[in-house]
């Protein structure tokens, strides 16, 4: 990816569209490149100026007499084209579109924006945009503000990649407030070659990159995506990606005909491609940027080497010299999926013996309001030595005899001897200025409130889970994917869409489910004789292409035990069908072999166009009452199958709950992968539900009871 060097160190740019009209695009961009401090070669092109800002004008880029590295362009849409054909042809390396008028206003500009790309492909040149703000790198060896953003950020060690130009403004002035610096800063505007993949991948490589940032509203390239992004959270060096995504709603999923689209919807997908990644989600620009705070800074380890300390569990320590911000930072230790640490009696003796008799002893930690900085050390020391803390928490309010600065001392004192990670809050701003400047000189990160510190904490701890996440061996699995796919085409090529047990046990056999022995039973008398065939007790189940929900048109009945209760489950189940809606085509009634007893839960996808979203969850009629699900996109392995099988809240029913028999999670695993390569292999299938699935007790599998799939022909 180095090719990118040439649009974040180019050693040469021309602005082709350079005006000499104050408050236009082109003459504000080329004057922050020039006051900027830009460290290469600056030439603006404008065949109707003879020099802009003292600086001789060309009238083309193809006249300037030395090589240009980076060309931005700041022209309509139509004169760009041909400006890109120059630039190809002059032997530029990289192009920066500012201009609209492409992709986003309709086909035409998608067309234009298409033949760009084809040009810079064709010449090798990397193109960022069209219609972005720009591209900042402010370190000192290059000092470039190639964007129409006046604001030039302070050096740093982070990098933000967003989609849209004009939140790119309020962050540079939002981190200008807060002193954030940057290694890098893009606007990527329609990402017509250069996107979220080709920046992580550069970034990753990038020495100043600490941390990369990113404003999202859309990803293109789901699968694509992930494996790129796991190679920068979780590679040889390790970077963390934090990112925000506009547009929390649910609105996708309701028009879905199956649970899983019904509960899915695009921000399903977003939160599987993130969690799949190792990526932290903020919920607010404020938040990311308290994240970043955390991560970006590298504290000294014993051995005097800089490193990024996480915590290697959730147990935290609390120390703070006033109750009420004690209690608050406890509730947000709680919401962040972090837990109150409990000391060991070693650790309270040595607090007894450091504290005043009104100090409290256990976690939170109050040193009471008249604390020196020598008290705080010593309640740190004692805390953070314990084997069952994990990392600390430090607040400091600021009282008549508070010694900010000296108690930042102190904590930079103990966390140079720990490997465990420590935030603080400094609670106010005058008064704890000295302090407060004093840790971030050093490296520590440090808050204004402590349920910003707290969240911070949560998100190292959560960034440290996927780091040390297990990875599971996978088993290469034999599927019948011929087969399967026989079976789908004839569904479509008879005009059915909307598929049930028949044929979808069939695919669900292929591709390794235990499924039930099913037969189609079009009179009492051949459902008595299928029932007799597979030994009584049975379950019936209505078979319509109109009736997708079988339970709620009163259409399943189970535990048939007798010949005379099969004969009357037919006659009920087809009239309660008919009743339920009169234009359904009744097909007649499933006759299904009971299954052993188990848990039920749900196992189904819905495909999205970044890839085919699979879900897990409690299954049978509460799926979308309790809405306990997860989300994972396709495709998966085992160490995914099992984080999704865990995440949900009704696990403990799976694990032994009160005496419940362990279920059979490896086969859960297995139905979970082999999903996934059902959903991968076979683009045909736009929803589908295996509901419920019975998991057995461990080592006795589980069985597809039910299912339900939605074809539509890719494209």
């Amino acid at each position: 990816m180095r090719s990118l060097d040439a649009i974040f160190a180019p050693n040469a740019i021309a602005v082709i569209g350079a005006s000499t009209t104050p408050g236009k695009v082109g003459y504000d961009i080329f004057a922050n490149i020039l006051k900027g401090g830009y460290q290469g070669t600056l030439y603006p092109v404008n065949p109707a100026a003879r020099s802009i800002l003292s600086m001789r004008a060309y009238p083309s880029v193809s006249e300037i007499p030395d090589a240009v590295d980076l060309a931005i362009i700041v022209l309509s849409a139509d004169a760009t084209l041909k400006a890109v054909e120059e630039s190809a042809r002059k032997g530029v390396k990289g192009v920066v579109i500012v201009s609209a008028g492409f992709r986003e206003v309709g086909k035409k500009g998608l067309e234009a924006e298409n033949r760009i790309v084809s040009i810079c492909r064709e010449a090798g040149i990397r193109v960022v945009g069209p219609n972005c703000l720009g591209v900042i790198n402010p370190l000192p060896q290059v000092s470039m503000n190639a964007s129409f953003s006046a604001r030039m950020p302070n050096p740093g060690n982070i990098s933000f990649i967003s989609q849209s130009g004009a939140l790119c403004t309020a962050v540079l002035d939002f981190a200008a407030d807060r002193g954030f610096g940057f290694s890098k800063f893009i606007s990527i505007g329609n990402k017509a070659d250069v996107d979220e993949i080709d920046l992580l991948q550069y970034l990753h490589e990038d020495a100043d990159t600490a941390v990369i940032m990113i404003y999202v509203e859309e990803l293109r390239k789901g699968a694509e995506f992930i494996s790129a992004a796991r190679q920068v959270t979780a590679g040889d060096r390790p970077t963390p990606i934090l990112v925000v995504k506009s547009g929390r709603t649910g609105a996708g999923a309701l028009a879905a005909a199956s649970h899983t689209g019904a509960l899915a919807g695009t921000e399903a997908v977003y939160d599987a491609i993130f969690k799949q990644s190792g990526i932290i989600r903020a919920e607010s620009v404020n938040e990311l940027f308290d994240f970043a705070h955390a991560f970006a800074y590298k504290q000294e380890s014993p051995l005097g080497k800089m490193r990024r300390k996480l915590p290697s569990g959730k147990r935290v320590a609390i120390v703070t010299n006033a109750g009420g911000p004690g209690i608050l930072a406890t509730d947000m230790t709680v919401s962040a999926d972090l837990e109150l640490a409990r000391f060991s009696e070693e650790t309270i003796e040595k607090l007894a013996m450091a504290l005043p008799s009104t100090a409290n002893l256990r976690n939170p930690v109050d040193v009471i309001g008249d604390a020196t900085q020598d008290r705080y050390e010593n309640a740190l020391w004692a805390v953070i030595q314990d084997p069952g803390v994990d990392g600390a928490l430090v607040i400091l309010t600021p009282q008549s005899m508070t010694n900010a600065l000296g108690t930042a001392e102190a904590i930079v004192r103990v966390a140079r001897g720990t490997h465990k990670p420590i935030i603080c809050c400094f609670m106010g701003v005058v008064d704890v200025s000295p302090g407060v400047r004093y840790l971030q000189k050093h490296g520590y990160p440090v808050y204004q409130f402590p349920e910003n510190a707290a969240k911070a904490m949560g998100a190292l701890y959560r960034y440290a889970g996927w780091l040390d996440r297990a990875e599971l061996r996978e088993s290469p699995v034999a599927h019948d994917s011929g087969r399967a796919a026989s079976i789908i085409s004839g569904c479509l090529a008879a005009g059915k869409t909307h598929i049930g047990e028949i044929e979808g046990n069939e695919i669900l056999k292929c591709y390794g489910f235990d499924v039930l022995p099913t037969r189609l039973a079009e009179s009492e008398d051949a459902a008595v004789l299928i029932a007799a065939e597979f030994g009584l007790p049975v379950a019936m189940k209505i078979v319509s292409p109109q009736i997708l929900h079988k339970t709620d048109a009163g259409g399943v009945v189970v535990g048939i035990k007798s010949d005379r209760e099969v004969r009357q489950a037919f006659r009920d189940i087809v009239k309660r069908a008919a009743s339920y809606n009169p234009d359904a085509v009744i097909q007649g009634v499933l006759v299904q072999k009971m299954s052993l007893p188990g848990e039920e839960v749900i196992l189904g996808l819905n495909r999205y166009a970044m890839g085919p979203l699979l879900m897990f969850g409690m299954g049978g009629i509460f799926v979308e009452v309790f809405q306990d699900v997860a989300f994972r996109l396709a495709p998966i392995g085992k160490a995914e199958a099992d984080g999704m099988i865990r995440e949900i809240k009704s696990f403990r029913l799976l694990s032994g709950f009160r005496g419940r028999p362990m279920a059979d999670l490896a086969a859960l695993e297995r139905a979970l992968v082999n999903l996934s390569a059902l959903a991968v292999n076979h683009p045909e299938i736009s929803e589908m539900d295996i509901n419920p699935i019975l998991v057995h007790p461990e080592g006795e599998g589980a069985t597809a009871v039910d299912c339900r799939i939605i074809l539509k022909r890719p494209g």
